[in-house]
């Protein structure tokens, strides 16, 4: 299993995060022209490297290029998700990670998800953290997402109704289901748009499997302090249950009275809130009559979540729940040059032997629709590279 590691132990916010992603790896420019998809005009990225107490990581800084004073509903937000050229699952998750603030807002003041204003979170600089993050989550395909206690800070923060005491009341509401700890640091340690990434993306908040890091990722925060470096510590790492099987969940249910069409927006949601998989099978159901078993694969932990979706979005009256062992192949993505310029492949082990090796599908399809080429000559070709650069 591969995971991801939060490590939060000066707290988190949308600029130490994207640092951190940077810092494991995600490249600078795929993220800016992804960003770019959103079509937001007066931003900048500057990502510089930076210390905090000796240990070098990334600090990223969202600049505002023109002067703005817009208070954003969710419905301005979803508008401009939903507008962008960004993928659908980018745009599933930013949306999540959105709404996470919106319902945290809506509790605090006592209204409705429509009337809520995005105040800081609805700037561009929050727009450009929030999208970022799903960005780089979805480019790193981890399996699970772990995070430790989450440091929250102390004293008192200037927010757009007044000044209030840390965390936020937002902040608050947002990270109630992750463990926290209070008073590490003397200001602000975890923002609200920092607390809604973490609610969205974190699968276990507790029991951490042994694992070995692959890579490790540093996001300087904007704020130093004597004591403890104001930075989040990202682990990129592999489960020692991948080279020996390890255990996993089974979900499945019988659906005979559904629109079909339904099923891609399920599988959608499912895919988005962690399964591993999901497919669906066709079969013969009492009388005689067509149906479809719904099937789910999901990490030990987080079988609840996808039962509530597949419950509230389906025809669904029963479900049936199956603990078993899951032996996966332990992969690592590389970037190789290519005819068609730099392309990530995966590469695939069983025991620390190689035996696969294949790019991965979604670049080859960008690049043929870029191209007006068949798919199928793209990832020829780049499989003919591959086969190259080894003799």
């Amino acid at each position: 299993m591969i995971i991801l590691y939060y490590d939060c132990f000066s707290g988190i916010s949308g600029d130490m995060n994207l640092g951190a992603m940077i810092d494991l790896g995600i490249d600078k420019s795929y993220l800016i022209d992804e960003l770019n998809k959103l079509k937001l005009k007066g931003w900048e990225l500057d990502i510089v490297k930076d210390q905090r107490h000796g240990i070098v990581g990334t600090k990223v800084t969202v600049r505002q290029t023109l002067h703005e004073n817009v208070h954003r509903h969710l419905s301005d937000i979803d508008k401009i998700i939903d507008d962008s050229a960004l993928d659908d699952k980018t745009k599933e998750l930013s949306k999540k990670i959105f709404m996470k603030v919106a319902v945290a807002e809506a509790a605090v003041h006592g209204i409705s998800l429509q009337e809520v204003h995005f105040h800081e979170v609805g700037a561009v600089d929050s727009i450009i953290d929030m999208v970022g993050a799903a960005i780089c989550f979805n480019a790193l395909k981890v399996d699970a997402v772990f995070v430790s206690p989450v440091e929250l800070g102390s004293g008192f923060v200037k927010c757009d109704h007044g000044k209030f005491p840390v965390p936020a009341p937002a902040t608050a509401e947002i990270i109630k289901d992750i463990p926290v700890k209070k008073g590490g640091v003397d200001f602000e340690a975890t923002t609200p748009s920092g607390a809604a990434i973490l609610a969205a993306l974190v699968t276990h908040s507790s029991n951490l499997p042994a694992f070995k890091i692959e890579k490790t990722g540093y996001g300087a925060g904007q704020k130093e302090h004597p004591d403890v470096p104001n930075m989040l510590r990202v682990f990129l790492g592999e489960t020692e249950e991948n080279r020996k099987g390890h255990d996993a969940i089974l979900i499945e249910c019988n659906i005979d009275d559904m629109n079909p069409e339904f099923f891609e927006h399920i599988s959608e949601r499912l895919f988005n809130a962690g399964a591993s998989d999901v497919f669906i099978s066709g079969i013969i159901m009492k009388k005689g009559r067509p149906g479809n078993m719904l099937n789910v694969i999901c990490e030990t932990g987080n079988e609840e979540t996808l039962k509530e979706i597949i419950f509230s979005e389906s025809t669904s009256l029963g479900i049936r729940t199956f603990p078993f062992i899951k032996d996966t192949l332990t992969r690592k993505f590389e970037t190789i040059h290519t005819e068609y310029g730099e392309v990530k492949i995966k590469r695939s082990f069983y025991k620390d032997k190689e035996v696969s090796c294949k790019p991965e599908f979604e670049e080859c399809r960008k690049i043929a629709i870029e191209k007006g080429i068949p798919v199928k000559e793209v990832y020829n070709n780049i499989m003919a590279s591959i086969v190259q650069s080894r003799k």
